[in-house]
């Protein structure tokens, strides 16, 4: 399999003088998970129909398992899972006839049909047409036959809208399950606490352009945000010390990633303290601050 399943360079696009994506860099190991996040319009869901080769860029490159995605068709073939953030059948069909459908186009065996009627929990309701589905069933149902081929990348709009907790901690896990075979993962959405979890590196976007790119880690490093610590006795402890003082701020200490490991060394070596609380920037923490960073920046040209 390739290792880099997915690779875009430079890629800009433009609706007529709109500019919809401004030169948007980045790849997907096989075995990885990226999420694309940022607000509506930020240019993720243009990124995906890109990659999908529904629509070309105005520039730069794209290429799907070493190949480019507009002409991906007349080559050889590419196995790709999508999952729109709108799931839409006909609603006369049932839900056995409808993955039956998908598994036809893609030479799946009725066998894996049925394997994913039971594992997405519609088994009991196969036979009834979709009008009667409810949208989280909906939502299975449209995961199911993204991942009916087992792709080698499997691209997802929103896919745990209409889910609740366990049926999203359930998608996860099949999808963790592709993955750890080797598939390439994207996910576009906005529910950044869930996702956070389950990805490997993320894309965060704004008006077309990346604002930032890497691991969670690799965005607590870049974010002026910093991990805190607390603990029973802290302002007590403080009061006598010198070199917590240095930290403490707000009735916590407060630290970069860098300076970690001194601290803590410091607690339990010359404090004794070794019950205590470390609260890193969450990802909708960094999302956040670098949004407001990008409104301070925009309001600041006008």
């Amino acid at each position: 399999m390739l290792d880099t399943p997915i690779k875009l360079t430079d890629v800009s696009l433009k609706y007529r003088d709109f500019p919809a994506l401004d030169g948007v860099s980045f790849e997907v190991a096989a075995g990885q998970t990226m999420a694309l996040l940022g607000h509506n319009g930020a240019g993720k869901s243009s990124l995906i129909k890109i990659i999908l080769g529904l629509i070309s860029p105005t520039s730069g490159t794209v290429k799907v398992m070493g190949q480019n995605a507009a002409s991906a068709k007349g080559k050889r073939k590419v196995n790709l899972g999508y999952l729109p953030e709108d799931v839409s059948f006909y609603n006369k069909l049932t839900g056995l006839e409808v993955l039956s459908y998908f598994a036809a186009l893609k030479g799946v065996s009725r066998s894996r049909v049925t394997s994913l009627i039971e594992e997405f929990g519609l088994e009991y309701a196969q036979h009834r047409q979709l009008k009667t589905y409810s949208k989280g069933m909906k939502q299975r149902l449209g995961v199911a036959q993204a991942i009916l081929s087992e792709p080698n990348i499997l691209l997802l709009d929103e896919p745990t809208v209409g889910l609740d907790p366990q049926a999203s901690q359930f998608l996860y896990g099949k999808i963790n399950q592709l993955k750890y075979a080797g598939c390439a993962v994207v996910i576009s959405t906005h529910e950044l606490s869930l996702v956070e979890s389950q990805l490997d590196r993320a894309l965060i976007m704004s008006k077309g352009r990346r604002l930032a790119l890497g691991s969670c880690y690799e965005l607590r490093s870049a974010s002026p945000l910093h991990t805190t610590i607390n603990f029973s006795g802290l302002t007590k402890q403080v009061s006598g010390n010198a070199y917590l003082q240095q930290f403490y701020r707000d009735g916590l200490l407060h630290f970069r990633g860098e300076q970690k490991a001194e601290l803590i060394q410091h607690l339990v070596s010359q404090c004794q303290i070794f019950d205590f609380e470390i609260k890193e920037p969450r990802l909708e923490d960094i999302y956040h601050e670098l949004m407001g960073q990008e409104n301070h920046s925009h309001a600041e040209q006008l």
